[in-house]
């Protein structure tokens, strides 16, 4: 259902970056680009991210309460996932770890302009 998520950036060229390398280590590349959007993922795979200096022309914010979930294939990717983010500017919010007792085991980073992410695995 969900093609992919765009997320607003201050700086492309510096987020760009950051989500070269997360999508590297995901096995995907960029799948569009032009103007001021850079979109990564597989078309016609799963979900991806997209980031864009808001066409509004105001400053680009971090929805409170948004965040945006990659799958990882193991828990090792979920360790490398976060430490790929922490080397590419982005933050720690959480680090990797069983989260509850379902399964559920995740690392949670933001990027350099702030918006949230989680790498993840159920079960």
């Amino acid at each position: 259902m969900i093609g992919y998520v765009t997320l607003g950036t201050k700086d492309l060229a510096r987020a760009a970056t950051f989500y070269d390398a997360i999508a590297s280590e995901m096995g995907v590349g960029r799948m569009m680009e032009f103007g001021e959007f850079i979109a990564w993922g597989a078309p016609g795979g799963a979900p991806g991210i997209g980031l864009t200096k808001p066409f509004d022309g105001n400053p680009a914010s971090v929805g409170n309460g948004v965040m945006v979930a990659l799958e990882a294939k193991d828990k090792d990717q979920v360790h490398r996932l976060h430490e790929i983010a922490l080397a590419h500017g982005g933050t720690c919010e959480g680090p990797p770890g069983p989260r509850g007792d379902s399964g559920f085991y995740a690392a949670y980073f933001r990027d350099p302009d702030g918006n949230k992410l989680n790498a993840f695995i159920m079960g």
